[in-house]
């Protein structure tokens, strides 16, 4: 079983701007952040989970680093501060290593750029290349910190958020770092709305995981950041699974055998049955195959039920974020002793494995450990699940 422990907690998102805010609109099972909102795409209005709140800016020395992404990245930052300073002044900063999962990073600065090129031959005033490079908000971050350890950015898709939080492990493993920074950070922009539209995947309504009409996702944006170190502190990184099944570019293994192998993997490494998990935080996308390959893969893995939720109908599809964001729920549901509920509209598709769905007002039974799962699957067939513990 892993050492890793995740000490504290910042995050934005459409469900709010601090950890109070989020785990208040989270338990409350409020759906009313996905917001149909034009402009995105020609001719469709789709549903958006957009953060509302103003976000930080950069400072001066930053400035090449200034973009979207990157003020979603330093709002989160910005809630942790003492204890990344903190973290820096006892280990040192060339131990502290930053780890984080993007997938769009600066691309609609970049985008409005190139179009303004084209326009007048000329690039716009505020424009940098490094709005396009993937590695950015893992170096504007390093940067605003002052770390000097590794750093670097995973886009794996929709698993890159969890992805980081497992190499920040194997980091601490290996002895490479005493301290990694670690999460996901996805801004929404033009190109990946355009393109879930293109693909036919995005839904024109507010989206419905697992229900018998879901037609695809709503997308949403956040950052969610975690300090992880070997030192005890509030939730335990107790196991982590990652499997490629490498079936098809964009449509997940019908069965679900990656997502099987990568739950089995992190509850092996959690020394943990099937039985001993409260609660799985489902990927549950509302997309019809992705909905059915997992609700396949659970009831392979967990044939007597467990509690389960997709959040996704209350942030929208974070991608490279929902990982860690969705890891940051789980922090949250072992520090309030709550569930997130299950929150679909209409009815459930009866032609897929039952799963039990979580209820508004689920808590957690008091005075015993508590061990959560969190699913994320990716384009690619590229899987990875981790299990949290509250710490005694």
């Amino acid at each position: 079983m892993s050492t890793a422990y995740l000490n504290t907690l910042g995050i934005v998102c459409a469900l709010g701007a601090d950890r109070a805010a989020v785990a208040q609109a989270l338990f409350a099972g409020d759906t009313d952040r996905l917001v149909p909102t034009p402009g995105w795409i020609p001719g469709f209005t789709p549903p958006v989970g957009r953060v509302h709140a103003e976000l930080p800016a950069l400072p001066a020395t930053l400035w090449a680093h200034d973009n979207r992404c990157n003020r979603l990245l330093l709002a989160a930052a910005h809630q942790i501060e003492p204890d990344l300073q903190a973290a820096a002044t006892h280990y040192g900063r060339l131990r502290i290593g930053v780890v984080l999962g993007t997938s769009t990073g600066g691309i609609e600065e970049a985008t409005v750029g190139h179009a303004g090129y084209r326009q007048t031959g000329a690039w716009p005033r505020g424009y940098h290349y490094r709005d396009q490079e993937l590695s950015d908000p893992a170096q504007c971050l390093a940067d605003w910190l002052g770390s000097e350890g590794p750093c670097y950015v995973i886009s794996t898709a929709c698993t890159a958020g969890a992805r980081a939080l497992i190499s920040a492990q194997r980091l601490l493993d290996a002895g490479v770092c005493d301290a990694v920074v670690c999460g996901g950070v996805d801004a929404l922009t033009r190109l990946p709305l355009n393109g879930f539209h293109a693909l036919g995947a995005l839904d024109g309504e507010h989206c419905r995981p697992f229900a018998a009409d879901r037609h695809g996702i709503n997308l949403g944006e956040a950052a969610a950041l975690f300090l992880m170190t070997h030192e005890r502190g509030p939730v335990h990184l107790a196991g982590t699974g990652a499997s490629s099944d490498a079936y098809h570019m964009s449509s997940p293994e019908p069965g679900g055998t990656g997502a099987r192998d990568a739950m089995l993997t992190a509850l092996a490494r959690a020394q943990l049955g099937p039985g001993a998990i409260d609660y799985v935080n489902l990927h549950g996308t509302a997309t019809p195959l992705n909905d059915a390959m997992e609700a396949r893969a659970m009831a392979a893995v967990f044939p007597h039920g467990v509690p389960c939720s997709s959040t996704k109908a209350l942030t929208g599809h974070t991608l490279a974020a929902a990982g860690a964001l969705e890891a940051a729920f789980c922090w949250l549901a072992l520090d309030a002793g709550r569930l997130p509920p299950h929150c679909t509209q209409g009815l459930l598709d009866a032609s897929l494995p039952a799963l039990d769905f979580v209820a508004p007002g689920t808590r957690l039974k008091p005075g015993q450990p508590h061990w959560l799962m969190s699913n994320s699957f990716a384009f690619g067939g590229n899987n990875a699940s981790l299990i949290f513990g509250d710490t005694p």
